[in-house]
């Protein structure tokens, strides 16, 4: 009994003189405003802001965390009866209320409040650990790092809780939400890479826009995990002799909504359009008619605006897909040299020096030339662009569509087609992707693709899994630097395809968890971020945010945290996070461990100017 006087004298910290719905004021015993205090020969931290507290009201302990403290003069004691000048104040904590001890250990929430005079204590070793344990009975522990003001206090959470949960990393520049987002999947991959039932029902899909996870030749190509252990796509629309391609199968590349996001088209008639040409067979033995029967319509309709380049832009259009192009570029030559329009549009055919209007003899003329062309439609995105072309000028030259509408659409067709062959390979067998671990770098993609494909793979990536709804299946798509994709306030693109955007990942992030899609997303701006998105994220690891809008967008959406930890966020140091979410039962400081080994560390050191300016020899 002795022995437990002597701890309820040593951890009683004061008693509770306010209660403010969560808020507590607690006003601090004058013996103990020292910042340590000894306990069986040990030093134990006194408490202090961003401390834990215990408050006992008969057999319940309530939790709180201080948030802050202010002192007020004891008017109740006059001069002469003071001591000490510690006993001219009163010390007072402001408590925010987190949980409660129950016969199962530490919960979060709040099921009474404290009462007037209730006492107060510092919470015991093993009370502590119990706070800041948040691994669940029958889910295995992931260690992240260290309690920032405990150094000795690991911080390890649940798998399941970590990983079956959408995850936000945001932080500045250089304050570690690369290394964080690195570590967090090292860890991971080192604890279940060499289990089959993991290889087999998990996917991960590293989007990375700055080629930090893929790695090079200076610094070797094993960052997160060997290079052997998973697959890289580095992707670049450059003018290269030999690409590295991302597989999508056949059907999926057929798809109409894999080219409504390549070309952006409009929902209300581009797109209808796009629907129209795709229900159209490419079949190789009668593209020479299909061919013969529109240019016969264009001679004979004519074209008031465009007169003889009505046709001969059709043909040109067509160069790409003819293997004997000197051939089609002959009969654009005999064209031009040999027909005319007149202001209605008309054609007439130059014969003896004489204008002929008869577009029987003009197109009998040009029948021989277009007999003699040879097509490659064998590849994939030649048939699409057929398809495409022929349906464009087909409906213009009938009067079927508006050309005003379609051609900003027709005008983008060749340049995207390009990019995509060079960063996209279409697999016969209709499957994508089915790697274990994949990093797709887009770091040496064009600004336009860099836009398109991460939404191409992570809406094909969905879809097959919502159409697999296979349960055991796990697919996790990380996306770095996730503004680039994931932006509510982009200018650089017209709102229609901002909304299909933002709409598509949308679906992934509200609707994903019931068919085994989760995202991880990392990004220095979360302002920029759709606050739909970083509303329905789980889990949330705060580096460092200076920006004001940042900050704002974080306490906005993010209901875990505290004031404090709030007020923390531009004062974080590099390396130092706050973890709030389901996977911690209360937000935490903490510092992120260090990987292994530094071959597994992301890309992303900042440049030492000083090492690059000073002479050897210096």
């Amino acid at each position: 009994m002795k022995v437990d006087l002597q701890k309820d004298s040593i951890f009683k910290v004061g008693k509770v003189i306010s209660v403010e719905g969560r808020t507590v004021k607690i006003e601090v015993d004058k013996t103990k405003n020292s910042s340590h205090l000894l306990y069986n020969g040990e030093l134990l931290r006194n408490i202090s802001v961003n401390g834990y507290i215990k408050i006992t009201k008969g057999f319940t302990k309530i939790i709180g965390k201080v948030e802050g403290e202010f002192i007020l003069e004891d008017k109740q004691i006059s001069g002469k009866d003071y001591k000490s000048e510690k006993f001219k104040i009163k010390r007072i904590l402001i408590i925010s209320l987190l949980g409660f001890f129950s016969k199962k250990g530490f919960e979060r929430g709040i099921k009474e409040l404290p009462l007037i005079n209730n006492e107060c204590y510092l919470l015991e070793k093993e009370e502590f650990e119990d706070v800041h344990d948040f691994v669940k009975k029958g889910d295995a522990p992931l260690t992240l790092g260290t309690l920032t003001h405990e150094n000795e206090q690991k911080i390890s959470v649940g798998i399941n809780d970590l990983f079956a949960s959408h995850i936000g990393i945001f932080g500045n520049t250089g304050s570690g939400k690369s290394y964080t987002l690195a570590k967090i999947y090292r860890e991971l991959f080192l604890k279940f890479i060499q289990n089959q039932n993991f290889i087999k029902n998990t996917q991960f899909t590293f989007i990375d826009f700055n080629g930090e996870y893929i790695g090079n030749d200076e610094v070797g190509y094993d960052i997160i995990i060997e290079q052997n252990k998973k697959q890289l796509y580095n992707l670049s629309t450059r003018d290269l002799t030999v690409y590295e391609k991302y597989p999508i199968g056949k059907e999926g590349v057929n798809n109409i909504e894999f080219w409504s996001i390549v070309l952006e088209a409009t929902e209300k008639t581009q797109i209808p359009f796009l629907k129209r040409a795709f229900k159209r067979e490419v079949v190789y033995d009668n593209v020479h008619n299909e061919i013969n029967s529109l240019i016969h319509e264009i001679i004979k309709k004519g074209d008031q605006e465009l007169g003889i380049k009505a046709l001969t832009n059709f043909l040109w259009e067509l160069k790409p897909i003819i293997i004997n192009e000197q051939r089609l570029i002959e009969l654009i030559t005999w064209c031009e040299n040999n027909l005319g329009t007149l202001n209605g549009g008309n054609f007439f055919i130059r014969v003896d020096g004489a204008n002929l209007y008869d577009t029987d003899i003009a197109f009998t003329n040009i029948t021989p030339f277009l007999n003699e062309l040879h097509f490659s439609l064998a590849n994939e995105f030649n048939k699409i662009r057929y398809k495409i072309i022929y349906t464009y000028h087909n409906e213009i030259v009938r009067g079927h569509s508006n050309k005003e509408h379609l051609s900003p659409l027709i005008k983008r067709l060749d340049s995207r087609l390009k990019d995509v062959n060079k960063v996209i390979e279409i697999k016969e067998d209709n499957t994508i992707i089915t790697e274990n671990i994949s990093i797709i770098s887009l770091k040496d993609v064009n600004i336009q693709m860099r836009k398109i494909l991460p939404l191409l793979i992570c809406k094909q990536l969905y879809e097959d899994k919502k159409k697999d709804d296979n349960k055991t299946k796990y697919l996790n798509i990380i996306i770095d630097e996730a503004h680039n994709i994931l932006s509510s306030v982009s200018e650089r693109e017209s709102e229609t395809w901002k909304d299909y955007r933002l709409e598509t990942f949308e679906e992934i992030i509200k609707e994903g968890r019931k068919f085994g899609v989760f995202l991880t997303i990392a990004s220095q701006r979360p302002s920029d971020i759709s606050p739909t998105i970083i509303s329905q994220l789980h889990n949330f690891f705060l580096h460092r945010l200076i920006n004001n809008n940042d900050i704002k967008a974080v306490e906005k959406t993010v209901s875990y945290l505290d004031k404090l930890s709030f007020e923390s966020l531009p004062i974080l140091p590099t390396g130092t996070c706050i973890l709030a979410g389901l996977s911690a039962q209360v937000p935490v400081m903490i510092d992120i461990g260090k990987i292994d080994k530094k071959q597994y560390e992301p890309n992303n050191k900042t440049m030492i100017l000083i090492n690059n300016w000073i002479d050897n020899n210096d």
